[in-house]
C-alpha cells in the first residue's frame, strides 16, 4: 500500500504512487485497485508518467470522481477558494482528501484532466460506484443532497455516473464514500473497544486504509459478492 498526505495535488500524488509501487513491485506486473482520488492519481500515473520499472496490467477504481463532483462545484461557488482552506482541516480530520479538491470540479475534469489523461491501450480499466440514502444525522446528508440534485444517485460525495470509467462492474448499495475505506467501521470499533468489546473480523474486502492497492496486497476476512 502507498500512503500520501491529503494535501497533495493529483500530479504530486501520482509521482508518490509511481515511486512506491516501483519500490515494492521490483519490476513485476501489477493490478491496481484505487479508491476515490486514488483512481485519478493512478490514471495520471499510467497515462502521463508512463512508469517503466513495473508493468501495469489493469486499474480498478472504486467511487473515483472521473467526471468531477457537484459537491466540489458547490464548495467553490458558495464558499470561495480563499475561505475553503479553513474547511479543509475539518474535512481531513474526517478522512476526506482535500489536496486536489480544486481539481475535482466537473469543469476541470471534463475540459482539462480527462482530455490530458487518455487511457493506455494495453491497460484494462474497470470501475465500481457506490450509493446510499443517508439519514438526516449523517455526515453526508448535505453533500449527498447537493450531488443528487444534479448527478443523481451517489455515495455522499461521488455519483454513480462520475464513478464509471472503462468497464463498469457494478454499484455497491447502501455504502458511503467513507465506508469504502472502512472509516465508519473503525469508528464503531473504537467505541466498542471503549466498552470492552472485541471485534471478530476485519471488515469488508474493499475497506482500504490506502487510496491505492495492488492485488497482491489485498487481504481480507470477507469478500463482497
Amino acid at each position: 500500500m502507498a500512503a500520501v498526505p491529503p494535501s497533495g495535488s493529483i500530479e504530486a500524488r501520482a509521482e508518490k504512487l509511481a515511486s512506491s509501487i516501483a519500490q515494492k513491485a521490483k519490476g513485476k506486473q501489477v493490478n491496481i485497485i484505487a479508491h476515490s482520488m486514488g483512481g485519478l492519481d493512478s490514471r495520471y500515473m499510467i497515462s502521463r508518467l508512463r512508469p517503466t520499472d513495473f508493468k501495469i496490467l489493469s486499474l480498478t477504481t472504486i467511487a473515483s470522481p472521473h467526471r468531477g463532483s457537484a459537491f466540489a462545484d458547490y464548495m467553490f461557488e458558495t464558499i470561495g477558494p480563499r475561505r475553503i482552506k479553513r474547511i479543509y482541516k475539518v474535512m481531513e480530520y474526517f478522512g476526506f482528501e482535500t489536496g486536489a479538491f480544486s481539481q475535482l470540479t466537473q469543469e476541470y475534469m471534463k475540459n482539462s484532466f480527462n482530455k490530458r489523461t487518455p487511457d493506455i491501450e494495453d491497460v484494462k480499466y474497470y470501475s465500481y460506484g457506490a450509493s446510499l440514502e443517508p439519514n438526516k444525522w449523517s455526515v453526508f446528508a448535505a453533500s449527498h443532497a447537493i450531488v443528487k440534485r444534479t448527478e443523481g444517485l451517489n455515495d455522499g460525495l461521488v455519483s454513480i455516473q462520475s464513478s464509471q470509467w472503462g468497464d463498469y462492474k457494478g454499484t455497491l448499495i447502501g455504502v458511503s464514500h467513507l465506508d469504502l475505506i472502512n472509516w465508519t467501521n473503525r469508528m464503531k470499533w473504537w467505541f466498542w473497544e471503549l466498552t470492552g468489546s472485541k471485534r471478530k473480523y476485519g471488515g469488508p474486502c474493499l475497506a482500504m486504509r490506502s487510496p491505492w492497492l495492488t492485488t497482491k496486497q489485498l487481504q481480507c476476512d470477507s469478500v463482497l459478492s
